[in-house]
């Protein structure tokens, strides 16, 4: 990654914490590399959460009715968006990665980074209806995700009690990273930290580094290209019929997503594989296994 543009967007409020931990090995070891790292650490930066009419510099064309997403889109586009909002794209603009580094909180992100998703990622900047998911804006652009959870991975499986973490990172994944266009890299995971013995700990974080050694030469996630689709209004942006009979017979569905009302396929949100290699025929007792790590 010798030369690349890094942005790592931060959100703890310790210092002292494994997610700062996390972030600091990712710096250490993607700058060794050769890369330039920039932080927005949010806590620090006071980052504002709430999206509000001061995220424009001058009166809204609609003050009696003010529609959030049109009037960021006419203000990005006239240069009338708040500087902290501004300075935000910029360093997206010039970053080739992007790593989300949080808490998992309510099965999302912190509320200081959701606004950090609703301000910076503005109508027009990072998307369009022209432009989105694998012809999106970001579309040359890295993303992915890097955080904690407060529950073991035990938890999170598809009999787990807090239901399959492929589900959970849907919205996130696809609704946000892809549908701005960006090439999303599988999550990096640390299951539970805070109930874990010193040296788990250490090894999660060696595991961190050793993953960044390659990780501009990993392949995405496997998203449905928006081709699939019919995208019309009168079309409703559904999957054409003729591609959706053809894979009536596959065991799993296209994605997380995209079920079909089929088994959704194993892992489809956690690794790279393709989507002809989750259409196969896996016997689930295999996929159960692999799961427990039997």
């Amino acid at each position: 990654m010798a030369g690349r543009n890094v942005l790592i967007v931060y959100a703890h409020q310790s210092p002292g914490s494994f997610n700062a931990a996390a972030r600091h090995v990712a710096v250490e070891a993607l700058q060794r590399q050769g890369s330039h790292v920039v932080v927005s650490d949010l806590y620090a930066m006071d980052f504002r959460a709430s999206a509000t009419v001061q995220d424009i510099t001058d009166e809204p064309r609609n003050p009696e009715h003010f529609c959030y997403g049109d009037e960021t889109m006419w203000a990005w586009q006239e240069g009338r968006l708040s500087d902290d909002i501004k300075e935000e794209q910029r360093k997206v603009e010039e970053a080739e990665l992007i790593i989300f580094q949080f808490p998992m909180y309510w099965f999302s992100v912190p509320a200081i980074l959701k606004g950090w998703i609703d301000r910076v990622l503005a109508q027009g900047f990072a998307f369009s209806m022209e432009k989105m998911y694998n012809n999106g804006v970001f579309k040359d652009k890295k993303a992915m995700l890097s955080f904690t959870t407060g529950a073991p991975e035990s938890m999170f499986l598809p009999d787990g009690i807090n239901g399959d973490m492929n589900v959970t990172l849907w919205p996130l994944q696809n609704g946000v990273l892809h549908f701005c266009g960006f090439q999303v890299l599988a999550p990096q995971i640390f299951w539970a930290p805070t109930f874990c013995l010193p040296q788990v700990r250490d090894a999660m974080l060696e595991g961190w580094w050793a993953r960044l050694q390659g990780l501009w030469e990993e392949a995405p996630l496997t998203f449905v290209p928006s081709e699939y689709f019919d995208l019309s209004f009168t079309g409703g942006y559904r999957l054409w019929p003729h591609l959706k009979e053809e894979r009536g017979g596959d065991a799993y569905g296209l994605t997380t997503g995209h079920h079909l009302g089929k088994p959704l396929p194993p892992d489809n949100q956690i690794k790279a594989v393709s989507l002809k290699d989750q259409a196969r025929a896996i016997p689930p007792e295999d996929h159960a296994h692999s799961k427990n790590g039997q």
